[in-house]
């Protein structure tokens, strides 16, 4: 993409889906509840349990046959989507606002959190790679794991910029008081 496409695409006009998405991913009621980095890790680990929990549900109700975990599935799915919704307000919509709705800033750190879901991703892959090949090396059966392995390899794949975004946001500025102002070099 050269630079007058980059510029044209960047000074597009935002929507009214643009604007209500900004909207509500700059709401600070939820704010509390990611104020501190300790939160947000709480957060994006709540989400990582919510979602191994999901897809152990789902891959029992697909490939057990239990009909007991389809229930236990959508009682994940609640909890789920608000830990969704925290590190959305926590990144501001860094991943689910499209690129006009964003400032430099923003697509340099959507750039940044990508980079790093992929490099993360890359040595789970390989780590997966190392774990097939030492179980075919050994004559273990691995084909009926083959489907669970690599549906939950889609699902970490879909979900790391979301966690990696959730675990790089930076504390907000304090507020600066007027009188302060003047001590500043």
């Amino acid at each position: 993409m050269t630079g007058q496409q980059v510029q044209e695409r960047s000074t597009q006009r935002m929507t009214g889906y643009d604007r209500r998405m900004f909207a509500l991913m700059n709401r600070r009621e939820g704010a509390p509840m990611y104020a501190t980095a300790v939160r947000r890790r709480f957060a994006v680990g709540a989400h990582i349990t919510l979602t191994v929990a999901s897809v152990a549900a789902w891959l029992l109700t697909v490939v057990g046959d239990q009909r007991w975990a389809m229930w236990t599935m959508l009682g994940l799915l609640l909890p789920w989507c608000v830990a969704t919704g925290v590190i959305n307000g926590a990144t501001r919509g860094l991943l689910e606002l499209r690129e006009r709705a964003l400032d430099e800033r923003q697509r340099a750190e959507r750039v940044r959190v990508a980079a790093r879901a992929r490099q993360v991703m890359q040595w789970l892959l390989l780590a997966a790679a190392v774990g097939a090949g030492i179980a075919a090396y050994q004559g273990w059966g691995a084909e009926g794991l083959l489907f669970p392995v690599l549906f939950t390899a889609f699902v970490v794949h879909w979900l790391m910029p979301l966690w990696v975004a959730g675990l790089a946001v930076q504390d907000d500025p304090a507020d600066l008081d007027p009188e302060g102002l003047d001590e500043i070099p």
